[in-house]
C-alpha cells in the first residue's frame, strides 16, 4: 500500500495542471512550447502529470480490449455501432495532447538539468503508449505530432514505422535509466526511482513489441528469446508495473475507477462479464471469489449454491424469460449462471432494469473491492478495499504467457506448459494476496492451498494432454483470466491467434466486422484534414495478417 498517501496529495497538486490540458482535443491545438508558462517549467509537476494520464491512457484502452475478448461485458450488439469515433475521442486526448505534449516540454527541461532518469522514463513510457496506439488504431501520427506550429494537421506515419521507432525509443530510455547523474524524481509512482525495475518493464514492453510482430517479422522471435535468455524481464510479481489507487472519496477521488461504479449508495452500475465468470464456475478457479462479489445467491432461471432453483424474473433479468439464442451452442453460457452470479451476455443491448443491488460487482481484485465469503450483501460506498486497487499495465504472469505463446509458437510444447504453469502459480498468488484490503473478508472461504495446486496441476496436466487446437484454445483462455483489469494484451492476443475459439458468442448473430482496429477519434478525424477516415472497424493494422473479418477471429 505504499505511495497511496502520496498519490492523494499529488492528485490534488496536478488537479489544475492536468484540468488546464483538457479543455481540447485536437492534435493541432496542442500547447507551443513558446508559450510555456513559469508553471509548467517544473519537470516533476510534469512528470506527475505524465504518470496520471498514462494511467488513464491504459484504463481506456485496457477497458476496450477487455470488452472486446469478454473479460468484460460489452453492450451494445453490432461492433461498428458500439465504438464510434467519438469513443475514442478522450483516449487520443490522453496521449497526444496531454502525454505526448507534456514529454516534449518535460524532456526539453531535464536535457537541461542533466536529468536522464527523467528522459529515460519518459521514452519508455512514450515507446509503449505508441506501440498501444498501433495496435488500436494501425497508422498514427509521429514523425509530425507535438509540432503544432509546423504541422498543424499531422500526417499518420505506418504503424510499422511507428513500431519500430517506439522500440528504438524504449532502447533509449534503457540507456539513459543505466546511466550515471542527474536527480531522483520526486514522484514515481510506480517504481520508487528503482530503475533496474524500470528497465525490466521496458525490456518486457519489447517482449510484447516482438510478439506481435511474430507473422510479420521473421526476426521477431529470436529478438523476443534474447530478452528472455537475459533474464533482465518482470518474471517476478515483486517488478509487476502497476498503479495503486487511494480510498479518498473525494477533493480529489482516488479510488480505483471500477470501485467508483460499483461500489455505490444505489448499488452496482456495470455488469460483469457471464463468459468469464462461467469459465471460472465451470473450471473451479480459486481467483473467482477475488475477481467477483456476489450480492445474491440466486440468479433467475438458475440454481443457488445450496441446488434451490430460482424462478425467472421478467423485471429484473428479461433474458431469464427468453429463449437461448438459435445460434448459441447447448454448452455455451447465456444468460443466467449458477450460484448467484449476475451478468450478463456479450452484446446484450438491453436497458437497465432495478437491479443493482441485485447483479455481481467487481471483486477485492483489482480493484479494491469486497472479497466474496457468501455473505450476499448489498454493496456500498467503502465496501472492501474502499477501492485501494490496481491498474494492472504489465505483470510477469502475463509476461510468463508471453514466453509460453512464442514457445507453442515455435513447437516447444515443454517450455510452453513450463511457463503456461507459471502463469496460474503466480497470477493466483497475486490475486489471493489482495484479500488483505478486505478487512471484513471472511478467510474461511479463501481457496485451500490443496485446493490452489489441485487446480493448477489439473490445468497443466490439460494443457499437457491437448492436441495443438486444444492447447492453443486453453493458453488463450488463461491468458484471458490472468488478464482481468486490463485486457490489452488479450485484445492483440485475440487478433494475433484467433484464440479461444470457445469464446460466447454475441447475442446479435448479425453483428458485422470484428474491432480490428478502431475508427479515428471524430475530434481528429473531423478536423484534420491530412487523415482520413477509414471505411470500418475492420482494416486490420500492420502486424495482423490473419483472414479478414467477419470469418476472423472466429468465435464472433
Amino acid at each position: 500500500m505504499k505511495k497511496i498517501f502520496k498519490i492523494q496529495i499529488l492528485f490534488a497538486l496536478v488537479l489544475g495542471f492536468a484540468f488546464t490540458s483538457c479543455e481540447t482535443t485536437d492534435l493541432e491545438l496542442l500547447d507551443d512550447p513558446n508559450t510555456s508558462t513559469l508553471d509548467k517549467a517544473d519537470l516533476n509537476r510534469y512528470l506527475t502529470a505524465i504518470q496520471l494520464d498514462f494511467r488513464s491512457f491504459i484504463n481506456r484502452t485496457g477497458s476496450r480490449g477487455s470488452e472486446l475478448t469478454r473479460i468484460n461485458y460489452m453492450f451494445g450488439r453490432t461492433y461498428e455501432n458500439n465504438y464510434q469515433p467519438v469513443s475514442s475521442d478522450d483516449l487520443w486526448a490522453d496521449a497526444y495532447q496531454n502525454m505526448f505534449s507534456d514529454m516534449k516540454q518535460a524532456e526539453a527541461i531535464a536535457v537541461e538539468l542533466g536529468d536522464n532518469k527523467h528522459i529515460g522514463v519518459i521514452k519508455v513510457l512514450k515507446g509503449y503508449t505508441l506501440m498501444v496506439l498501433v495496435d488500436f488504431f494501425g497508422d498514427v501520427p509521429l514523425s509530425e505530432a507535438t509540432q503544432p506550429v509546423e504541422f498543424p494537421f499531422p500526417s499518420v506515419d505506418p504503424g510499422s514505422s511507428v513500431y519500430a521507432a517506439a522500440i528504438q525509443m524504449i532502447d533509449e530510455g534503457i540507456a539513459l535509466l543505466n546511466s550515471e547523474g542527474g536527480n531522483a524524481i520526486d514522484n514515481d509512482f510506480y517504481y520508487n526511482n528503482d530503475y533496474s525495475k524500470w528497465i525490466k518493464a521496458a525490456n518486457t514492453f519489447k517482449m510484447a513489441a516482438y510478439l506481435n510482430t511474430r507473422l510479420v517479422d521473421g526476426n521477431a522471435m529470436s529478438k523476443f528469446n534474447a530478452i528472455v535468455h537475459s533474464g533482465n524481464w518482470i518474471s517476478d510479481s515483486s517488478d509487476d508495473l502497476e498503479f495503486r489507487y487511494g480510498t479518498n472519496l473525494s477533493t480529489p477521488d482516488t479510488r480505483h475507477p471500477e470501485y467508483n461504479g460499483n461500489y455505490t449508495a444505489t448499488g452496482v452500475g456495470p455488469y460483469r462479464s457471464n463468459w468469464i465468470m462461467n469459465e471460472m464456475i465451470q473450471s473451479n478457479d480459486p481467483r473467482i471469489r477475488y475477481y467477483f462479489y456476489r450480492q445474491n445467491d440466486c440468479t433467475p432461471s438458475s440454481t443457488s449454491p445450496d441446488g434451490t432453483s430460482c424462478p425467472p424474473d421478467q423485471q429484473r433479468l428479461i433474458c431469464s424469460t427468453q429463449a437461448r439464442p438459435p445460434h448459441y451452442s447447448p454448452d455455451m453460457p447465456f444468460c443466467a449462471l449458477e450460484d448467484g452470479y449476475w451478468g450478463r451476455d456479450h452484446g446484450n443491448a438491453e436497458g437497465i432494469p432495478p437491479d443493482g443491488f441485485k447483479k455481481t460487482a467487481i471483486g477485492v481484485y483489482p480493484a479494491g473491492g469486497k472479497f466474496d465469503g457468501d455473505n450476499f450483501s448489498p454493496v456500498g460506498v467503502g465496501a472492501g478495499g474502499g477501492g485501494a486497487g490496481i491498474t494492472p499495465i504489465m505483470l510477469a504472469s502475463w509476461a510468463h504467457m508471453m514466453v509460453a505463446e512464442m514457445s507453442l509458437a515455435s513447437g516447444n510444447n515443454g517450455a510452453a506448459a513450463t511457463h503456461f504453469q507459471h502463469n496460474l502459480e503466480i497470477s493466483i498468488a497475486k490475486t489471493a494476496s489482495f484479500i488483505s484490503l478486505d478487512a471484513d473478508a471472511d478467510t474461511t472461504f479463501e481457496p485451500s492451498s490443496g485446493d490452489i495446486s489441485g487446480f493448477i496441476s489439473g490445468k497443466v496436466s490439460e494443457f499437457n494432454g491437448a492436441n495443438n487446437n486444444g492447447k492453443w484454445n486453453l493458453l488463450a483462455i488463461q491468458q484471458f483470466i490472468s488478464h482481468y483489469g486490463n485486457g490489452i494484451g488479450s485484445y492483440n492476443m485475440y487478433r494475433r491467434t484467433g484464440y479461444p475459439t470457445s469464446l460466447q458468442f454475441n447475442v446479435e448473430p448479425s453483428s458485422g466486422n470484428f474491432v480490428r482496429s478502431f475508427l479515428y477519434p471524430s475530434n481528429e478525424a473531423d478536423v484534420n484534414s491530412n487523415i482520413s477516415q477509414k471505411p470500418n472497424v475492420g482494416v486490420q493494422v500492420f502486424w495482423d495478417n490473419n483472414p479478414a473479418s467477419p470469418g476472423f477471429p472466429f468465435a464472433n
